[in-house]
């Protein structure tokens, strides 16, 4: 297990200057357009895969760095370029993330790749878990799969919301449950191609958002949709053994017995993606907050009032203090998180909750403080700080509240299941 350390390697330095003049050059002068048009940016999209930024050789290659460092510098790179567009980029991978949590070792070879296509022939994954009635409360899922023994067939009903790229995918991983009475721990995982467009599953409303405008969200709706005993993650018999143990936990906590808590692989489908990839999360708001961090410090330098640069007036440069005191401390969270996560080393207080709570609020903060530092100016669409200001709203929001963050964390140091 490599040790923790602040000190990037070559390669990893290498692949920071990379990204960055990718997200300078490519993601950040279209940035604008793209939010405006709210649509996929589907020729950015194949600029990434022609520079093999989109493609599964380069996200095995961060996810697999010892450090964990990689798939951070990677998130934070391209969400400095733009955020709608960093997540048309990266939001394959919550799929992916979805099939490597659950999937099998031949599921995983079979699906991944198709997740992301060809440098010729660009393909798009989704995961599926959010629904009108169960966003936070994972555990109220109404989305059902039924097994139909006789034809090894599952059968799934019901409607996802707030899904990226939902509809528009050619692979989606959708969270059903099997057992109702288990709630959360009788939910599993199965992975849809797209040859079942149209024919069970179709998508809803296209939702017109508050930021990342040029990332797609819709409604995924599940009629009848019949799959093959194969696309179910992990397979019918692990299914049925962790179905089995969680009926005899439920059975002995009503029987008054005090339980060993901890997490087993597989124990929660839509759970164990979350915790993977929450430290990638927080980094994408760490990028976010940098662009507004690093353009207001450079026009708070230049833009002149009674005289002199307004950074030589405290009120500003306490603020640009703070922002920057908060940035970093945010991507330390991040990056301890995902080492952690990485070498196997227990999240005992939360801390993959802690980095993504601490960067997406830092995020919102530190681009409320750019708008402000830029005044009437900031509050323009001629300057970015307005579009980062909407695009890091919603890391307070998806992938875990804030609210369910400090939960999780409350949980952990306490050792209290906090209601």
């Amino acid at each position: 297990m490599p040790g923790f350390t602040l000190e990037l390697t070559e390669d990893q330095q290498t692949l920071q200057k990379w990204l960055h003049e990718f997200s300078e050059k490519v993601i950040r002068p279209a940035a604008s357009e793209w939010d405006e048009r709210e649509e996929t940016p589907w020729p950015i999209i194949q600029e990434a895969a022609k520079a093999g930024i989109y493609s599964l050789d380069f996200f095995a290659s961060s996810w697999g760095d010892e450090s964990g460092i990689s798939l951070p510098i990677t998130m934070e790179e391209l969400f400095w370029g733009d955020a709608g567009i960093g997540l048309s980029i990266v939001g394959t991978t919550l799929g992916v993330a979805g099939i490597l949590s659950n999937g099998t070792l031949d599921q995983i070879g079979e699906w991944v790749p198709q997740c992301f296509g060809t440098e010729g022939d660009v393909k798009l994954a989704a995961l599926a878990v959010s629904e009108p009635n169960a966003g936070s409360d994972v555990s109220s899922m109404k989305t059902t799969a039924v097994y139909d023994e006789a034809k090894d067939e599952w059968v799934l009903n019901g409607v996802k919301t707030w899904i990226t790229n939902g509809g528009i995918a050619d692979v989606h991983v959708v969270v059903a449950t099997v057992d109702a009475e288990l709630k959360a721990r009788g939910q599993a995982s199965f992975v849809i191609g797209s040859e079942f467009k149209g024919k069970g599953l179709s998508q809803g409303q296209k939702f017109k958002k508050h930021g990342i405008r040029a990332s797609h969200t819709s409604e995924v709706i599940l009629d009848n949709c019949r799959l093959p005993g194969s696309a179910l993650l992990g397979g019918k018999e692990a299914l049925d053994e962790r179905l089995n143990r969680a009926r005899e936990r439920a059975a002995a906590l009503a029987r008054g017995e005090k339980l060993d808590r901890t997490r087993v692989k597989g124990g929660q489908a839509a759970m164990a993606t979350f915790e993977a990839s929450r430290p990638a999360v927080g980094a994408q708001a760490v990028g976010i907050a940098r662009a507004a961090y690093e353009y207001a410090l450079e026009y708070a330098k230049t833009r002149e009032q009674f005289g002199r640069p307004i950074v030589e007036n405290q009120g500003i440069a306490f603020m640009l203090a703070d922002m920057k005191t908060k940035l970093d401390a945010s991507r330390l969270l991040v990056w301890r998180a995902a080492w952690m996560g990485k070498n196997n080393v227990p999240f005992t207080a939360g801390e993959g909750s802690m980095s993504k709570l601490f960067a997406g609020e830092t995020a919102v903060e530190v681009t409320e403080k750019a708008i402000q530092i830029l005044g009437g100016n900031g509050y323009t669409r001629e300057y970015p700080v307005e579009r980062w200001h909407r695009d890091a709203k919603i890391y307070t929001i998806f992938e875990g509240t804030s609210e369910i963050q400090r939960l999780i964390i409350g949980r952990a140091i306490s050792g209290h299941q906090i209601p």
